[in-house]
């Protein structure tokens, strides 16, 4: 069974989603069974590759509220990563486009770690003080701790072209599915999941769409048959 997720390094709520996420897997018996493959979403395409600047200002801007006000929804959202067991700065943060960063976890996913580098993006915007966006310097820095070869990781940076279409077509996806904001979560093609929900609920999706499967073959005759333990006598 195949678990797709939509998100984006920006959003607060894909971080913490993927810990619900996380915890409810951990605990579904048939959780080696299941594929997790993490999927591109911008929350603003159309944001310059140069342009950073503090996420509480930002926030501030967007929504049309006070930056006390914007403040406060932050040190909401890391009292639940706290929670969480996840590190969260509620100060201090930058935000920024983040194409190149989801074009390095296409990379990442060719190689079979695309867990590892994101989990590494996470850590990097949310609990660490350096800032993370508009500087390739920096997010080589992350690649490369993360395990990946620092060589591959800049000829990826340096070609704008490389992922770039694997990253237009999950946006594409996105939209034909419905999405309009992240984490967005498809199980088994089947059943959509919208947003950082309790783990209860994607213990539930789980659970619906694993009994929900079809087998690849559909049995229409059984008889007499050979197999590792040897052949039926009658």
């Amino acid at each position: 069974m195949r678990v797709e997720i939509w998100t984006d390094i920006n959003c607060p709520f894909c971080y913490l989603g993927k810990r619900r996420f996380e915890e409810a897997l951990a605990d579904f018996p048939d959780r080696a069974a299941v594929e997790v493959v993490h999927r591109s979403f911008e929350l603003d395409p159309g944001l310059p590759a140069d342009e950073t600047g503090p996420v509480i200002a930002k926030i501030a801007r967007k929504y049309g509220i006070s930056e006390a006000h914007a403040a406060a929804n932050e040190r909401g959202i890391g009292a639940q990563a706290a929670q969480l067991g996840l590190p969260y700065l509620t100060d201090g943060r930058d935000y920024g486009n983040s194409f190149d960063m989801h074009r390095l976890l296409h990379f990442a996913r060719e190689q079979g770690r695309q867990e590892a580098l994101l989990d590494a993006l996470y850590r990097a915007n949310f609990a660490e003080t350096e800032h993370l966006f508009g500087d390739t310097e920096r997010l080589v820095g992350v690649a490369v701790a993360a395990g990946f070869d620092e060589t591959e990781v800049r000829a990826v940076l340096a070609d704008p072209a490389a992922y770039a279409d694997a990253v237009r077509t999950d946006e594409r996806e996105a939209a034909e599915l419905g999405a309009t904001g992240v984490p967005f979560f498809v199980f088994d093609n089947k059943y959509g999941v919208s947003g950082a929900q309790p783990s209860a609920v994607f213990t539930q999706a789980l659970e619906q769409a694993w009994s929900e499967r079809e087998p690849a073959v559909q049995l229409l005759a059984e008889g007499d048959a050979c197999g590792p333990d040897g052949c039926a006598l009658n």
